[in-house]
């Protein structure tokens, strides 16, 4: 897999672009079957203390994020591979 990383700031810190606060990273996992490119469109994964979340590459930060138990992830990747 390979690592998107992204800022991210709180929904607290104001409107404004240049509103001062802390950032964290959020790191976003690409398949490394997704044709390398920075701009191949495919489902970006990350981990999460609860499960996994995945979301449409293409779409970035426009995209919704659908969080998926440890188990149903491991349903996707199998079912993704048979295809």
């Amino acid at each position: 897999m390979t690592e998107v990383s992204n800022w991210r700031k709180s929904t607290r810190s104001g409107g404004g672009a240049d509103s001062n606060c802390v950032e964290c990273r959020v790191t976003w996992r690409k398949s490394t079957r997704s044709n390398g490119g920075a701009n191949s469109n495919c489902v970006e994964a990350r981990q999460r203390a609860e499960g996994f979340q995945v979301r449409d590459s293409k779409l970035g930060h426009d995209s919704p994020v659908f969080a998926l138990e440890s188990a149903d992830f491991a349903g996707l990747l199998q079912a993704a591979a048979r295809a």
